[in-house]
Order: structure tokens, then C-alpha cells, then sequence
């Protein structure tokens, strides 16, 4: 059962009235729309609905511009005044780029408002609260866990004041990034690398370490996969910047490139003279809250295995996206997923929760959420 507070109902459990449902698997739809667009806003869906007619839709389309709701109201016109307005975000009560939501409800005339997650922004946070204080009846909750896990960037960085890191690798049957020469090209696919790239799209930014920007000389840029949004950002992370060398395929001038060392060695001026924006840092902490400040909420850490352990063992890593070939590479030297110090205990490990699965020619790509300690979340 809703708790009620005043005259706003919170739902407790997943669901909701089965119409509110279908409603808001609607939002979320639309709120789809904007991945890979929105960064480093929430990716949110509206739907207004009158007399059981959608009569307006509209959904975030970039940082700076109208808000779903306000696309939505402006696509209902008039026939917003006495209808329902279905969102997967609570109404923002705050002024930041745009004014506030719950501004646009009250004027437009909506009666009932229906969320989905709940607003963990501070500064935005309270818009159910305004809304039901001026008469308008307000349901949150309703298919809140869809919602929540479409944000979970967001909602990660609202929180911690963190990126959410993905690690992606391809590996073998016996978990090797590559052999004992460094060669890795190919151990998956071209369904498997394809899969990979759409996941680029999606992400803000693509992260590597020294090993993999010196051996595999990556490009990092987003291809056979259509870009919804601006290219993201190519990113190593290094002790200290390599001797420069000219064929680096991250200086060409499809996607803006960064590096993050932590000391000075007399190499960055070489590497910003070419083009590459050079910041120093003191750890891989601070490198990713760095990436974070500035908008880049999604990371796509792409090795090698030395970059995969340290956000391991420092519980900075919150999801795993494998896609596993079968082959094998054996190998005391060959190259590891965890390339570092590893666990002592079984019972230690990290864990995959709320798997997905699915085959890509003859690979298996594999994706879930990561939890440390015993299945502690993060």
C-alpha cells in the first residue's frame, strides 16, 4: 500500500495501477531517446495524457535545452488543462539552465502528476511536494526501478560525486586481455566488436591505461555504431606521460583526447604541443572525479589489466561488461582482466548482479552490476 503525505502517494514496491504502467513504459521510452545525448543531465520521458489520449510526448534532448515536461506540455497545447502529465524523473522545483518544471505544470493546468524516480539533486529536489501544496494530486514510484537503473550514471554522481565506470574487456575462455606479447587483435568477433562500439556511443568517455595506449595504440573512437550524441571523450591514465611518439591515433581530430598523470617527467609538453589536452593529478581518484566535474558521468574503462585492478581493488568499478571468445591463451605472462594483487578469499569476491547475456556470433557478451564485500553495493 502507498504511504500518503498529504496528498502525495509514494509507492513502496515496484508497479503501480496497471494504466499509470502503461503510461510510463511510454516516458520511458521516450527517456531512452536520450542516451548518449544528455550528459551530464538525467535522461528523462513525459507523457501528457487527457481523457485516455496521449495528446503530448517529449523527452530530454540535450544539456541547456527544455526539459522533457516542457516538450511534452508544449506538444499537448490546450489540451494539457486538466490532464495527466507521466514522468520518469519528479518535476524539478529548482532554476538551473531552465526554469522550473513544476513552474510549467502549475500554468499549463495538469491535475495529476505520475513519477517514476524520485529527484536526488538537491538543488532540484521538492517539485512533488510544490505541486501537491498547490492542489495538484501527485504519484511517485511507479516503475521507479526502470527508471533508476536507465539514470544510473546520474543518480551514481548525484551520490558520490563519482562517474559510474564500466569496465569492458574482451577475453579468452581462461580470462586473458592478451597474450604474453601484448597481442590482442582479435579475440573476439566482428558481431562482439560491433555490440561494443554501440556501448561507446553510450558513454561519455573512453578510458585506457599506459599499457594499452603504448601496445595497441587505440583509436577509441566510436564506430559501426550510429552516434546519438557528441563523440566521447578518449582518455589514458598514466604514473607518467610516455615518450611522445607521432603515430598516436588519439591525436587525429575525430574526438577530443586527454591525459591524466600523476607526475611530471618533462614528456606532457611534447604531447600538448600536438594537441593532446595533458592534466595532472595525484591519483586515479582524482583523475575520475576530475572526468566527472566536467561532465562525464559514463566511463568505459578499456584497459589494460593493470587500470581494470587498481579500479577493482579500489571499489571504483561498478559495472562489468565482458565479451568472451572461445579460445584460449594460456600463459603465466599473458595479460590478465585483473592484472594486479587479486583477492585473498572466495568469500571476498566481487559479484555480478542483475546479469544479462546474450550470444554474438560465437562469443557471449556478459553484463552486470558489480558488489563488493559480501554483496555490498557500492
Amino acid at each position: 500500500m502507498p504511504i500518503e503525505y498529504g496528498m502525495i502517494a509514494w509507492l513502496l514496491n515496484e508497479g503501480g495501477h496497471a494504466v499509470d504502467c502503461e503510461y510510463m513504459k511510454r516516458a520511458l521510452a521516450l527517456a531512452k531517446k536520450g542516451v548518449g545525448r544528455t550528459h551530464p543531465n538525467p535522461r528523462v520521458g513525459a507523457v501528457v495524457v487527457r481523457d485516455g489520449v496521449i495528446v503530448g510526448e517529449g523527452w530530454h534532448r540535450k544539456a541547456g535545452e527544455p526539459h522533457a515536461e516542457v516538450n511534452a506540455l508544449n506538444a499537448a497545447a490546450e489540451k494539457a488543462h486538466g490532464a495527466i502529465i507521466y514522468i520518469t524523473l519528479e518535476p524539478c522545483a529548482g532554476h538551473g539552465r531552465t526554469p522550473p518544471c513544476t513552474q510549467a505544470i502549475l500554468e499549463a493546468g495538469i491535475q495529476r502528476v505520475v513519477f517514476a524516480s524520485s529527484d536526488p539533486n538537491p538543488k532540484m529536489a521538492g517539485g512533488a511536494e510544490i505541486l501537491a501544496s498547490q492542489g495538484v494530486e501527485v504519484l511517485g514510484g511507479v516503475l521507479a526501478d526502470e527508471a533508476d537503473a536507465l539514470n544510473a550514471a546520474f543518480l551514481h554522481y548525484v551520490k558520490t560525486g563519482m562517474p559510474y565506470v564500466t569496465a569492458k574487456a574482451a577475453i579468452s575462455l581462461d580470462g586473458k586481455l592478451a597474450t604474453r606479447t601484448h597481442d590482442s587483435q582479435w579475440i573476439t568477433g566482428e558481431q562482439a566488436r560491433k555490440h561494443a562500439h554501440k556501448m561507446r556511443a553510450e558513454s561519455d568517455a573512453i578510458v585506457v591505461g599506459s599499457g594499452t595506449f603504448i601496445h595497441d595504440n587505440p583509436a577509441l573512437t566510436v564506430r559501426d555504431a550510429r552516434l546519438k550524441g557528441e563523440l566521447p571523450l578518449r582518455v589514458v591514465i598514466a604514473k607518467q606521460a610516455p615518450a611522445f611518439f607521432s603515430e598516436c591515433k588519439m591525436l587525429d581530430d575525430t574526438a577530443p583526447s586527454r591525459m591524466y598523470v600523476y607526475a611530471s617527467n618533462g614528456h606532457e609538453q611534447a604531447w600538448r604541443d600536438a594537441g593532446m589536452d595533458v592534466v595532472q593529478v595525484s591519483d586515479l581518484t582524482t583523475a575520475l572525479k576530475h572526468l566527472a566535474q566536467d561532465g562525464c558521468l559514463q566511463l568505459m574503462i578499456e584497459g589494460g589489466g593493470r587500470l581494470h585492478a587498481a579500479l577493482f581493488e579500489a571499489k571504483l568499478t561498478q559495472a562489468l561488461l565482458l565479451y568472451q571468445a572461445p579460445i584460449l591463451i594460456g600463459g603465466v605472462d599473458a595479460v590478465n582482466l585483473w592484472h594486479g594483487l587479486g583477492i585473498e578469499k572466495v568469500s571476498h569476491s566481487p559479484s555480478l548482479m542483475d546479469i544479462q547475456r546474450k550470444k554474438l556470433g560465437d562469443d557471449m557478451m556478459m553484463y552486470g552490476r558489480l558488489v563488493y564485500d559480501a554483496f555490498e553495493a557500492i
